[in-house]
């Protein structure tokens, strides 16, 4: 598979792993010369800096799960099964491909002014369709009243923090721990129903 890819798909493949393994300020242009096997001089000529390397994982890699994402919540389905399919989407995707999501949840921070602005942006509108998602379900009663922007940002670092500990050799396949994630996601945004002992449904609307 290596063989058909570009050099430039090369230096972002390279580059990601060793951002997450050393660290945006630990990897020098050097060291991602040497892992893609090519001289400096080539490595600048497809990127000027590791600032634009650094910057275009992180937006190849959010232009391509925002869509998928934003297809989910757009859908059909109820709006507890859009948050859990949107959660189980996020997990698997961050699973997957765990170097270029490490660099975004973990080195995007290290981006210069020209190039925060846009990850920024692309962060918040992210996480706007999962708080649009939750101020959809808290409307309509199925989901608690509930500081969205706190939820959102929970979740989402809950859902990322398996590119740390996920490990290929486990028990579970990256699908079997994206279930269990977005189920319990669902269950924590829907409100408590117990039966009394009339056999009436009740409902405990917790709010913050």
């Amino acid at each position: 598979m290596t063989g058909d890819l570009t050099t430039r798909e090369r230096i972002r493949i390279e580059a990601a792993a060793l951002f997450r393994n050393k660290g945006f300020n630990g990897t020098s242009m050097a060291d991602l010369a040497a892992a893609v096997g090519i001289s400096k001089s080539s490595l600048y000529h497809h990127f000027p800096s590791k600032q634009a390397l650094l910057s275009e994982i992180i937006e190849l890699t959010v232009n391509r799960v925002t869509p998928a994402v934003a297809a989910v919540a757009d859908s059909g389905l109820s709006i507890s099964d859009r948050l859990r399919t949107a959660v189980a989407l996020h997990t698997v995707e961050a699973i997957r491909d765990r170097d270029a999501i490490a660099c975004f949840i973990e080195e995007g921070r290290y981006l210069s002014s020209d190039f925060m602005t846009t990850h920024v942006a692309n962060r918040d509108r992210y996480e706007r369709i999962f708080r649009d998602m939750f101020d959809e379900g808290i409307a309509s009663g199925e989901f608690v009243e509930q500081d969205v922007g706190i939820e959102v940002k929970a979740i989402l670092g809950m859902c990322n923090s398996v590119v740390r500990w996920y490990q290929p050799s486990g028990t579970h396949s990256p699908e079997e721990i994206a279930a269990e994630i977005a189920d319990f996601v669902v269950r924590g945004a829907t409100p408590t129903r117990e039966v009394d002992d009339a056999g009436k449904v009740q409902v405990d609307v917790r709010s913050t």
